[in-house]
């Protein structure tokens, strides 16, 4: 990916002298403190702690995002001073991404009071509103994460804290409390901090992970990774973890696993790989070291892993600018009926990650989208989607 140091998700604009953390680069050379979240009550909570209320002998399941969802969850982009002068391009973009997946399946967005009027002109009827106080349009991170349990749904809520305190989200760091009483949903209840782009689920016990984003003080001060990868079985229901070490300290994320590796299907993983003839750096090492790893691991089945690359697209025909811009295709979304992919302006290697995913995903129709403002942004569409599962 093309990175620079701590700009996953990138300041858009100047907030020198603001008094104002903004998304990306400069958010991670000052951390302030996040605002504790509110306690609101919530339909029911388990035991805290690494004592969800479930094993996985006991039934708990986090599925895979190929599997049929009941909605996708989206946020509508909130605050000019984030986005800037590229306020109305980002909403453009997830307005974009919203009605495409609004076509096939139930989408919910989560709207600030008083924006409901822009969300709904650009998104159309299809789309349902929600007004949530929320910060940004991250939702991949800040919705809870769902497992199935008992023949229901339960959301896991990880505590968002602004990935590791580099940033004030007041507002998203309530955001899983507020869906969860929304939709009567359980709430689980973790000492773990860690967000939605950490995970990838094959649905059948696996579950992939970079150590740098949750294995780290900034989320889980004195955990080891045996402890996270404990507390993580209980509350997911999974029964292998495989573990690759990411990249500390780089990007606002930690380097979550949305953007290196996804499942195609249970035993295919697809790898993000560079633009032949760039540079080595600390991405190219990471991915490196994952194909390392996927190499000998085997999956909760005891399968060895397929693992299929697929290369960045030629930098120098992005249509796409800024040091954040995010031109992973592993940034993609499953949903019931479509693979939302996104499209970066290389003919040859945007149409060369179509057919890959149109091999891997036969009964979807895929559709490439032009996010060039999120991408600018050092995200994605899997970034500012989050599915909940469709149970019975």
């Amino acid at each position: 990916m093309s990175h620079s140091p701590l700009a996953r998700r990138t300041v858009l604009r100047s907030l020198a002298g603001a008094g104002l953390i903004a998304l990306g680069a400069s958010g991670c050379a000052a951390v302030d403190d996040l605002v504790d979240p509110a306690e609101p009550s919530s339909p029911a909570t388990s035991p805290a702690g690494g004592a969800p209320g479930g094993t996985p002998g006991q039934g708990r399941r986090l599925g895979a995002e190929w599997e049929k969802h009941e909605r996708t969850m989206m946020s509508w982009p909130a605050s000019e001073d984030v986005w800037g002068e590229h306020l109305a391009a980002v909403r453009k973009d997830i307005a974009e991404v919203a009605r495409a997946v609004g076509e096939r399946e139930p989408v919910v967005l989560l709207v600030k009071p008083g924006q409901e009027s822009s969300a709904r002109n650009a998104c159309g009827s299809d789309v349902e509103l929600l007004t949530v106080p929320v910060d940004d349009l991250w939702a991949r991170d800040t919705v809870p994460v769902f497992v199935e349990e008992g023949g229901g749904v339960k959301g896991v809520d990880f505590n968002f804290n602004g990935w590791g305190r580099k940033q004030q989200h007041g507002n998203d760091a309530k955001v899983a409390r507020g869906v969860l009483a929304k939709y009567g949903i359980e709430r689980i209840e973790t000492r773990l901090v860690a967000e939605g782009g950490s995970f990838e689920s094959d649905g059948r016990g696996t579950l992939l992970i970079t150590e740098s984003s949750i294995v780290n003080d900034n989320r889980n001060p004195g955990m080891s990774r045996d402890q996270v990868e404990a507390e993580l079985k209980q509350l997911l229901g999974v029964t292998k973890v495989i573990w690759l070490a990411g990249v500390k300290g780089k990007d606002i994320t930690d380097a979550h696993v949305d953007c290196l590796v996804r499942f195609a299907a249970p035993g295919v993983v697809l790898l993000d790989r560079a633009f032949p003839g760039t540079p080595p750096d600390v991405w190219s090492r990471s991915a490196d070291q994952a194909r390392s790893v996927l190499d000998g691991a085997t999956d909760a089945t005891g399968a060895r892993l397929k693992v299929v690359e697929l290369q960045q697209p030629d930098p120098d025909r992005i249509t796409g600018r800024g040091d954040a811009f995010v031109s992973s295709y592993m940034n993609f979304y499953l949903g019931n009926k479509g693979v939302y992919l996104p499209l970066f302006g290389d003919p040859r290697a945007d149409d060369h990650a179509h057919d890959v995913f149109r091999e891997h995903f036969p009964g979807r129709e895929i559709v490439p989208l032009q996010i060039d403002t999120i991408a600018g942004g050092g995200g994605g569409i899997h970034c500012a989607t989050h599915d909940i599962p469709a149970v019975g």
